[in-house]
């Protein structure tokens, strides 16, 4: 992890604007959100400005949201940022960053979900949309929708931090899930687009429901289990089986079993990335918290030790 050398401040968006997209720097600017790759500046009311401020793999996968983004957004069901432009890394600042149209919400870790019938079904047509078989050239996932196995080392080394911490009420239950999710059948069929980090913070509440998906950084081709793991994330008790039941083509058990793997670890990661102490920037990010274990409460709540 690391900060970038550039101080990015509203002047330095503005002058990067005037440089490179100059029809765009007389517009209203403001800072929307720093989130764990990139910053946001909101530019008027419906674009925003999207630098590169904390990870160095930041860079490629603005450059693959700007590649693929637009390829994909016209069949989703829900508004997502679609990148307009791009920006050239230049003296006045190192790095790419891309121009993409702003939605808007409040992200889930902070707006609560109250339409949990609406929302299940609005995440499963979501989800169906984009789960559609992936070209020869799509990417590759970072962390995301490849086999469980790949994933154990790092789930291991999770679970240790939060046990240790005193994070994690039964470790054993916990443990019980990725374990029944990683003897599961693998997924036989071609890769699939994802999401790949479909948690609280990246997707928009309004009036109680989803109103919008963001950060495509994770992008890539593989198995629909990494992004069904969303159901035990974002929604409230209860309704994992009515989205379950209205996502298409319906997921056989092994699938499910898989994405209670996935859900597990997502959980795990925003319960450590929550507590400063643990993991994260100076000063967490406490928000992730809550949803991170209610998540693992759902998920213990049925597991098979």
């Amino acid at each position: 992890m690391t900060h970038t050398e550039t101080e990015i401040t509203a002047e330095l968006v503005r002058d990067l604007l005037r440089d490179q997209h100059p029809d765009l720097a007389d517009r209203p600017l403001r800072l929307g959100a720093r989130g764990w790759d990139n910053q946001l500046w909101r530019l008027g009311d419906d674009l925003a400005v999207r630098l590169p401020w904390a990870t160095r793999s930041a860079d490629e996968l603005l450059r693959k949201e700007y590649a693929w983004l637009p390829v994909l957004a016209p069949r989703l069901p829900l508004p997502v940022p679609v990148p307009h432009r791009q920006g050239e890394p230049s003296e006045r600042f190192p790095r790419p960053w891309i121009v993409t149209t702003w939605v808007p919400g409040e992200p889930a870790d902070r707006a609560p979900v109250t339409r949990a019938a609406e929302a299940a079904d609005t995440l499963a047509a979501f989800l169906t949309a984009l789960h559609r078989p992936a070209p020869a050239g799509a990417p590759a996932g970072r962390y995301h929708g490849g086999p469980l196995a790949d994933r154990a080392e790092g789930f291991a080394g999770q679970l240790a931090a939060a046990t240790e911490a005193g994070l994690v009420p039964d470790p054993d239950a916990v443990r019980a899930v990725w374990e029944d999710a990683a003897a599961a059948p693998g997924w036989a069929g071609p890769p699939l687009w994802l999401h790949g980090d479909l948690h609280p913070a990246n997707v928009l509440v309004k009036g109680g429901t989803f109103c919008g998906v963001i950060d495509f950084g994770d992008l890539c081709a593989g198995d629909p289990a990494c992004d069904l793991a969303a159901a035990w994330l974002l929604l409230p008790d209860g309704a994992a089986d009515r989205f379950h039941a209205a996502y298409r083509p319906a997921p056989d058990a092994a699938t499910l079993r898989r994405a209670r793997g996935w859900a597990v670890s997502k959980a795990l990661t925003c319960i450590l990335i929550a507590d400063a102490g643990v993991h994260g920037r100076p000063g967490g990010k406490p928000t992730w918290g809550p949803p991170g274990h209610a998540a693992l409460g759902r998920l213990t709540a049925t597991a098979h030790r």
